[in-house]
């Protein structure tokens, strides 16, 4: 089969740009997705891949990444719904509906918008593969482990997006038995999410998303896994 192509949201920074270097040094051929222009070309231009103007947020903007993708290949093997904000960090008491919107338009219904677009170029590859970025903050199991430092942080609505990100992943999995749809864990990874505080290397937190994104056909569909194994729920 020829070179595999992988198309990645947020892909123009922290995790997202590294999973797009890690995954060209191994022969994929990357699309990233960007929602501001001159970041994206940036992005690409330094990587050596290609970009589409993509902002999971805006119905059009996604399908007309789809469209414009479609005009250069003929199918999509590897998606990875990277993309993802913290929303609003003021206190619970505080946060509005508007706040609730506004992260899960990124974090939950940007993925479903994206795959909805790219999955009927996806079931054209003998080996369709989809990655969704979730995080052990949206694990109960995690959050309620006083040795985890998930267990301090205070973000409902980011958390609950999360949760519900990897609860779309198992569904997915489940309703398309033909692709590997797994979520990943990066950990507290040092990134500009995070003011780079994070404990691990932007090179440890991608390994979980590399792992997953280069699954063989037969490999697991329905997992949420960190880089040392499965996450608890």
């Amino acid at each position: 089969m020829a070179d595999r192509i992988a198309l990645i949201t947020g892909g123009n920074k922290g995790l997202g740009f590294e999973t797009a270097r890690r995954l060209t040094d191994q022969g994929v051929r990357v699309y990233i997705g960007a929602r501001e222009p001159e970041r994206g070309a940036e992005a690409a231009s330094r990587l050596g891949v290609e970009w589409l103007q993509l902002d999971v947020t805006n119905e059009a903007s996604v399908l007309d990444a789809a469209a414009r993708f479609a005009e250069r290949e003929s199918r999509l093997d590897i998606l990875v719904n990277n993309a993802g904000i913290a929303g609003s960090r003021k206190p619970a008491a505080e946060l509005t509906g508007e706040d609730a919107e506004t992260v899960f338009a990124t974090n939950v219904v940007g993925p479903v918008r994206v795959m909805n677009a790219f999955i009927p170029w996806m079931k054209t590859s003998s080996n369709p593969v989809i990655v969704n970025v979730s995080s052990g903050l949206g694990s109960f199991a995690v959050t309620q482990n006083p040795q985890r430092f998930e267990s301090q942080i205070r973000m409902p609505l980011y958390c609950a997006s999360k949760s519900a990100l990897t609860m779309l992943t198992l569904q997915y999995a489940r309703a398309l038995p033909g692709f590997r749809i797994n979520a990943a864990d990066p950990g507290y990874t040092a990134t500009d999410f995070n003011g780079h505080r994070g404990e691990q290397t932007i090179e440890e937190g991608t390994e979980a998303i590399i792992q997953l994104a280069m699954l063989p056909p037969d490999g697991p569909t329905g997992t949420f896994v960190d880089r040392g194994g499965p996450v608890p729920w």
